[in-house]
């Protein structure tokens, strides 16, 4: 694979050549995985190709990584990898006694941790961290000083309720190692303009650490909720151990350990959502869910994913007259799909339907045990050559071989999948997870009536799944309808310029809001978010030069206006030049004073796409 001049670096320190506008930082995905989230940042970096972007890749051990499944866009002027769980972030051993002034530190700041039940108190625990790992609490004092030992074994009389000590030992110092390690990195990564975080967790947090450190604007931009999604994969991980008998403990309870990690997570969380403005989902449950985990109701918002519709559209004309007999599951076969309840279901379905084909596209090296247990239970129940592993495939050449797209996860934010067959005429049969009834049955009356382009069952349900796609694939008529409801959706609300107009003046906010603080001024807080959900600024009816707000979906119309793009018209300082330089809906003039931007506000108001998940209830 050629790959374009970019510069692949270990941080240095130091700035790079290239300004940087944006810099992705990315959580186990994108270049090295593929998948959903993965096809996302590529096409925000592809549609985007006048802003200078630098990833930081964070993965788990750099063997768990082959090579690059995506090659980058020349946009993509630096690359940064950072592994958190590598022995080559781990300082060499030596003993340490600790000081007394640092133990009464990291007790003061544990209690902060403890009773900081707001965004204030939660900033003035980073604040202090940062600065104190800047000195004497340092990782080698976490790892190796006798202060350390000392206090961990305080907390594990008081707080375990594991019988373990060897298990909390390395359990605690396996949790905790990547925040010194990732509050190191954000000091020797090259700054940028915009930091924008795919995901909470460890991206999460270092994006709130540089967000901080640097005075930057942070978006993030959440595909499914991370805590939930860490919380079900928490729930089945076989590495931790759960050492309390099982007399002692309460039916579906978590066990000590697997709790330590989900509140690390939750307070990670916590901290990007505190720091981030806005708070992007991509659908309103979602964003409803971001709210109840910490977020700022007036930093959240919705963009939903949008498509490339026309690359997916032409292969419509290749289909056979009839729908083919095959129902095809297209992601990584990984637990959190639940390949084994689509397995069970081929099983059902072709029972009804001689004939009928079940086919798996996607990788299989994320898990190899988990793989290798569903070629075992797809042989268990002898069905032979009608279930096939095609492993990765170019979807613009499967659609026109598949009958029905088939999602049986137990986790789904807005899959991309879904909207790529349905631009291809291919109906869907989902779980009932994340955004899919949406996408399946409309959002709000206009959308609903497109009619249902597919079907939508319980979680785990194979009996319910198989009958539905053997319903729809046995039924000329109603599959022909679902596909027609399929493609009407996707045109009309999930479209890639639709997507594009909205993060537009997302980036244009975030880099004018950048230019404002290195100039003194102040943020204000939520005005992309809010503009995104449809609502006027607090306190300000829409009148006069305010934008005019849509009451429905039918009313979110577009004109001919853009955004002016941050490599346009630079000049002073700005992204967008001296003359426009404060947030998107007020400007901060070079004397210093601040008004209503109405250029801003009229290229705002043609940017409003159509899509349902915006600001729907």
């Amino acid at each position: 694979m050629t790959q374009p001049d970019f510069t692949d670096t270990q941080p240095e320190g130091r700035e790079t050549p290239a300004e940087i506008d944006v810099m992705l930082l990315l959580e186990g995905t994108y270049p090295y995985v593929s998948g959903g989230v993965s096809s996302w940042v590529h096409q925000i970096v592809s549609g985007f190709p006048h802003l200078r972007f630098h990833l930081v890749f964070l993965g788990s051990r750099e063997e768990d990584y082959g090579k690059p499944r995506y090659q980058m866009p020349p946009n993509v002027v630096g690359l940064t990898h950072h592994y958190l769980f590598s022995d080559a972030v781990l300082p060499p051993a030596r003993e340490e006694r600790g000081d007394a002034a640092t133990a009464e530190l990291v007790e003061n700041l544990h209690d902060l941790i403890r009773d900081g039940k707001d965004a204030a108190s939660r900033a003035e625990v980073l604040r202090q961290t940062l600065q104190a790992m800047q000195h004497k609490l340092d990782l080698h004092y976490f790892l190796h000083s006798h202060q350390s030992w000392a206090y961990l074994t305080e907390q594990y009389q008081l707080r375990c309720t594991d019988p373990s000590f060897v298990d909390y030992f390395w359990t605690v110092r396996t949790m905790h190692t990547p925040i010194w390690t990732l509050a190191t990195l954000a000091r020797e990564l090259p700054r940028a303009r915009v930091y924008h975080t795919v995901s909470t967790g460890y991206a999460g947090y270092l994006g709130a650490v540089l967000a901080r450190l640097h005075d930057k604007p942070l978006v993030l931009s959440e595909h499914g909720i991370y805590t939930k999604e860490r919380r079900i994969d928490l729930f089945s991980a076989n590495w931790i151990s759960d050492n309390t008998p099982v007399l002692e403990r309460t039916a579906g309870e978590a066990g000590y350990f697997r709790q330590l990690w989900i509140r690390l997570f939750e307070s990670l969380g916590r901290m990007c959502y505190d720091a981030a403005d806005p708070v992007i989902a991509l659908y309103e449950a979602n964003r409803q869910r971001q709210i109840a985990d910490g977020a700022n109701p007036i930093t959240t918002c919705c963009i939903a994913n949008g498509i490339n519709v026309p690359p997916f559209a032409s292969t419509r004309a290749l289909r056979p007259p009839e729908p083919p007999q095959v129902m095809c599951l297209i992601g990584r076969v990984v637990p959190i799909k639940d390949i084994k309840t689509f397995i069970r279901a081929v099983r059902v379905a072709s029972n009804r339907l001689p004939g009928l084909e079940g086919w798996i596209a996607g990788p299989e090296d994320e898990n190899p045990e988990y793989a290798r247990e569903c070629r075992e239970l797809a042989a268990s129940l002898q069905l032979g050559d009608t279930l096939k592993f095609l492993g990765f495939q170019r979807l613009t050449e499967l659609m026109p071989r598949i009958g029905l797209v088939v999602l049986s996860s137990i986790s789904e934010a807005l899959p991309l999948v879904l909207l790529e067959g349905y631009a291809g005429g291919v109906p869907a049969v989902t779980t009932d997870v994340g955004s899919c009834r949406q996408l399946i049955y409309g959002l709000g009356a206009e959308d609903e009536a497109l009619g249902a382009s597919g079907a939508v069952v319980g979680i785990a349900d194979a009996q319910a799944l198989g009958e539905a796609c053997a319903e729809l694939l046995g039924d000329t008529d109603l599959w022909r309808a679902a596909s027609a409801a399929g493609i009407a959706r996707v045109e009309r609300y999930y479209t890639q310029p639709m997507m594009f107009d909205n993060y537009r003046a997302v980036y244009d906010d975030a880099l004018q809001r950048s230019a404002a603080r290195a100039a003194g001024l102040i943020d204000e807080v939520g005005a992309v978010a809010t503009w995104l959900r449809g609502e006027p600024p607090p306190g300000e009816p829409p009148q006069g030069g305010q934008l005019p707000l849509p009451t429905s979906p039918t009313q979110w119309g577009r004109s001919d206006h853009s955004l002016p793009t941050s490599g346009e018209g630079r000049g002073g300082d700005g992204p967008l030049g001296a003359e426009c330089r404060g947030s998107s809906l007020a400007c901060a003039r070079l004397d210093g004073t601040k008004g209503p931007c109405l250029e801003q506000g009229r290229a705002l108001q043609g940017q409003r796409g159509r899509s349902p998940n915006v600001g729907a209830t």
